[in-house]
């Protein structure tokens, strides 16, 4: 099983589900010659050409809307937002079109589309540009929506959401797409709403998602030094939502952390805090602690920025405070 970064994992699933099914193709800004902004598509308009890979006009609410009708008539559309924060600007497509012409047609007819775009702080892109909207979208009924944060959930992942039958906002994260690890080779595909016990422990549970699982493991790697033995749930995709591995996990360590990049009022975390509280509650032993990015825009300056981020100094911060010395 090789290791390889998790934008060639993107890569190399774009590459084998346009060669696996002739209706796929992808649209999107400086995608093609370019090879997109973050080179996930480098390569492929050489072997592939014009018409199956596409640059487009900056005109995000177009290139959505053009996805789903080529969607209903049949292809099957891999679109690229530059950003997530562009995203917004084809808001009303996504919410009311996308994903509701299923429910409005009665099933007889879908809109088997994928949004690939990234979103996260950290690079200094200041306000309008370090934006974490998942939540935004996770909130609406008929659009899935995933956060893979490993390569190998990356590749799966995407493959996963370009043969199914609805439309996908499919998450990336800046800071992840030169990070490594191993990726199974051939046929391989990974479920939505099935979330993955990153690392398996006894003391307390961290739940996290994209980037957020990296500070969770790192937090998790720390604590064991300490002895606390924490167990890192990552949620894979926030709609559908995997409830029961969470559950289970804070049955059995009786303690929960959630950490996430995004804000903190009425936030993801917020939703699995209600998750555990309703289906755990005689379980936990302490208050189940939450772990975001302050609720303020996000700062350009850079010392600023990194105080208004998690980060895994946080976690451990609070794992120490919930797990009896008794136990380490």
């Amino acid at each position: 099983m090789p290791d390889i970064t998790y934008r060639e994992a993107l890569h190399q699933a774009l590459l084998e589900e346009m060669e696996r099914d002739e209706s796929v193709f992808l649209m999107g800004e400086d995608i093609a010659q370019f090879g997109g902004a973050y080179k996930v598509t480098q390569g492929l308009y050489e072997r592939f050409g014009p018409r199956r890979v596409k640059d487009t006009p900056i005109a995000e609410e177009a290139i959505v809307g053009a996805g789903i009708g080529a969607a209903m008539l049949g292809l099957r559309p891999v679109i690229e937002i530059m950003t997530i924060n562009f995203i917004l600007v084809a808001f009303d497509q996504i919410i009311n079109n996308a994903a509701k012409i299923s429910y409005m047609f009665g099933g007889q007819d879908c809109v088997p589309l994928v949004i690939r775009t990234p979103q996260g702080a950290g690079h200094q892109l200041a306000a309008q540009h370090s934006q974490n909207l998942d939540v935004y979208f996770a909130y609406v009924p008929g659009l899935y929506v995933v956060t893979p944060a490993s390569p190998a959930d990356a590749k799966g992942m995407l493959k996963t959401a370009i043969r199914g039958s609805n439309p996908v906002l499919f998450i990336e994260n800046l800071a992840l797409y030169n990070t490594i690890g191993p990726v199974p080779e051939g046929e391989y595909l990974v479920p939505f709403g099935k979330a993955r016990i990153a690392r398996p422990g006894r003391d307390v549970t961290i739940i996290a998602h994209s980037r957020m699982v990296l500070a969770a493991l790192d937090a998790a790697n720390t604590l064991a030094k300490e002895g606390i033995d924490a167990e890192v749930i990552d949620l894979r995709s926030l709609r559908p939502l995997d409830v029961e591995t969470p559950v289970a996990s804070v049955r059995k360590t009786n303690r929960a952390i959630i950490v996430e990049e995004g804000w903190r009022l009425y936030g993801v975390g917020a939703e699995i805090a209600a998750t555990l509280q309703e289906h755990a509650f005689d379980f936990l032993d302490a208050p189940i602690a939450r772990i975001t990015t302050a609720d303020v825009p996000m700062p350009y300056s850079k010392p600023l920025e990194t105080a208004a981020l998690p980060q895994a100094s946080a976690v451990v911060e609070a794992a120490r405070a919930m797990v009896p010395a008794r136990r380490r």
